[in-house]
């Protein structure tokens, strides 16, 4: 009874999305106040529906019902509950569920706190994202129905695979999908400012608290996303440039243009055309992104083998969105006014410059990403295009692109001194060569040049974010009290700002020691057996069998050891799942600060006395995470920014009921 609950409020979410879809569209044509507002009620019923929907099928899961078809495929009586919950979202049918309870929660949240935007603004965004529902909807009713009935129901479950039972992967798909589908709302805010042929500082106001909200939460799923990669697969690697993992870092890229090019139009009523083809341009490669792990076209521990039928159905969804979206805007993009000028020299001027190398950062990526796949798919040969391509055409662009990062803030609007710029970020300066020469004497030559390089851009982004902040707040040049104040008075956008740019440095920093100095030693061991890296000795003491709720595991016991004083004790397991007869390891690391101590236990040797050994030494590896979660953070806390609260001042324009002026915007 509760699975066909869920498929009936399915159903009716579609009738819904139809409805915000259609009416408030023409109420904004037509001036019509009374349809333009049925998109808020349509928005959160819409929301609702797909929650019941989504708790129906999760009910299903915990109660291990096995008469639904999706439970049967992803679960099992035996599967700890975490996983049972995060199986709902562990598979196609699930995913796209947990997709549509993104989009319909983002357009919800509009229509319940966008209450500063114009009338017909808001009808029409609300009414896109409504016509997004409906294609997904569509889709999922159509072709991924999660609610099948299997008739006998069996006894058990097929379960999940193995590699998703991991607390990192429960926790990283919803935090990703949040990212992808939060960049519906610049989508929306995008078309619905080309149909109405207006965009403004006001409008730009508007967009951003939602291009940051999913650029932040993007920013932890791909974080999220290396760490379980780093720690799961056993290979000790945090990113491989997978296909999949391209899906998600080229709209994270774009979206990082997107905030960007948002200030200028919001500070100088300029770029506004550009912002806008970012905003499609985002959505569009997250859209793609849905298509590569869906379509069958790729073989990846991140992907959904399904159906390719499914694949051309979101193809289909993506011409549309894209193709459609495209061409609105090359028939009202000329109209847009340019805005305010500016020298090439300015606070714009970095930021275009830092557009420009994004954009091309993301195109390194998508033609590095889709090549392949084209000529696979045109039967024109196989094309393998991994990290070599990847590091040598997206570091060059990536360098210049944190040097802007660092000396843009230090810049005026409209007009600026470069040198004055670069005088006041003279410790800075100090701090690379200081950081270069350490590393240099520490490291005494080890490791490539390039490494240098990443060490001085890690502390060129540090550093140079704390001393644009220490500038903002005069400190050192007026009385500690008074720089208290400013600080503490200070938008929080600035701080936000300040903590996203330092945790890039500090990313930097840990791709940077992981990548030169890491120590790796693959061997067979067997207990009683020693292996030295990087200083320590690694001691293999035991083996032994252990049960879990629906695996068997070997585990070993390692102790490792620096000059005799102990370190830390890792028991990393090979872990057997007979349901889904799959192997997959759990390796063990000791952190701290400075570097990890890693163990896998992989296959036993063919006479069975020993077993293949990978341990590795990762310096600084940590702050990969931590800076990548820093730069959540940072992103979270410009998102209280009072600004985006109150929107922005415009022009008293448009119509909100039949035949009234609506009221202009509370001013800043």
């Amino acid at each position: 009874m509760i699975p066909e609950l869920g498929h009936y409020a399915l159903v009716l979410a579609l009738l819904v999305a139809l409805v915000q879809s259609v009416p408030p569209l023409v109420g904004a044509a037509t001036r019509n106040g009374a349809w333009m507002s049925v998109a808020v009620p349509a928005a959160i019923a819409q929301m609702l529906l797909v929650l019941v929907a989504y708790a129906a099928l999760t009910w299903a899961h915990v109660v291990s019902d096995f008469s639904v078809l999706n439970v049967v495929q992803n679960s099992h009586s035996a599967k700890p509950m975490l996983y049972k919950v995060s199986g709902v979202w562990g598979n196609h049918e699930g995913s796209m569920m947990l997709w549509i309870v993104m989009l319909t929660v983002f357009g919800a949240a509009v229509a319940m706190f966008g209450r500063n935007l114009p009338p017909t603004l808001k009808a029409r965004v609300l009414a896109v994202q409504g016509l997004i529902g409906v294609g997904f909807l569509l889709f999922i009713l159509a072709t991924s129905n999660p609610f099948i009935r299997v008739v006998p129901a069996p006894i058990d479950g097929n379960d999940l695979n193995p590699l998703l039972q991991d607390p990192g992967l429960a926790f990283h798909p919803p935090f990703l999908y949040a990212g992808y589908v939060g960049f519906s709302m610049a989508f929306s805010f995008a078309v619905a400012a080309l149909i109405e042929g207006r965009v403004d500082p006001a409008w730009a106001r508007w967009v951003r608290p939602w291009t940051l909200a999913a650029w932040s939460t993007l920013t932890m799923g791909i974080a999220m996303g290396s760490w379980w990669a780093y720690y799961e697969l056993g290979w000790g690697g945090w990113w491989y440039w997978d296909p999949v993992e391209n899906a998600s870092f080229m709209p994270w890229l774009a979206g990082t243009a997107l905030l960007h090019s948002a200030i200028v139009v919001e500070k100088r009523d300029a770029l506004k055309s550009w912002t806008i083809l970012l905003s499609i341009v985002t959505f569009s490669l997250s859209l793609m992104g849905t298509f590569l792990v869906r379509s069958g076209i790729l073989t990846s521990v991140h992907a959904f083998a399904v159906d390719p039928k499914r694949g051309v159905f979101i193809l289909v969804l993506l011409a549309i969105a894209t193709g459609g979206s495209l061409l609105l805007y090359s028939l009202r993009a000329p109209s847009l006014k340019a805005g305010g000028l500016f020298a090439p020299i300015s606070r714009e001027g970095a930021l275009v410059m830092n557009n420009l190398l994004l954009s091309t950062a993301t195109a390194t990526v998508f033609i590095g990403t889709l090549y392949p796949l084209f000529l696979d798919i045109l039967n024109l040969g196989k094309v393998s295009v991994g990290a070599p391509f990847f590091n040598a055409t997206f570091i060059p662009v990536a360098i210049p692109m944190i040097v802007a990062m660092v000396v843009g803030p230090f810049l005026s609007w409209k007009r600026a001194d470069l040198g004055a710029a670069l005088s006041r970020l003279w410790i800075a300066g100090v701090a690379v060569v200081i950081a270069v020469a350490i590393t240099a004497y520490v490291k005494a030559g080890g490791g490539p040049l390039l490494a240098l390089v990443g060490i001085a851009l890690a502390a060129w982004a540090f550093v140079g974010s704390l001393v644009e902040f220490a500038d903002r707040i005069a400190l050192f040049r007026t009385s500690f009290r008074n720089s208290w104040h400013r600080a503490v008075h200070l938008p929080r956008s600035a701080w936000g700002m300040t903590i996203a740019h330092a945790c890039v440095g500090l990313s930097i920093l840990g791709m940077t020691g992981t990548s030169a100095w890491q120590t790796e030693s693959i061997t067979a061991m067997k207990p009683g057996d020693q292996a030295t890296v990087a200083g320590y000795e690694f001691r293999f003491d035991s083996i032994g069998l252990v049960d879990g709720p629906n695996f068997k595991a070997e585990r070993g016991v390692f102790t490792v050891t620096q000059d005799g004083r102990p370190i830390a004790t890792l028991t990393p397991e090979r872990r057997s799942y007979s349901t889904t007869r799959m192997t997959t390891t759990e390796s063990a690391i000791h952190t701290t600060v400075f570097s990890d101590l890693y163990v896998a236990l992989g296959d036993p040797t063919q006479n069975g006395t020993a077993w293949i050994v990978r341990i590795y030494h990762h310096p600084l590896v940590p702050w990969i995470w931590i800076g990548g979660a820093g730069m959540m953070l940072g992103g979270l806390v410009s998102l209280t920014d009072r600004r985006f609260r109150i929107g922005a001042p415009e022009r008293r324009r448009g119509v909100g009921k039949a035949g009234g002026k609506s009221a202009p915007l509370p001013a800043e």
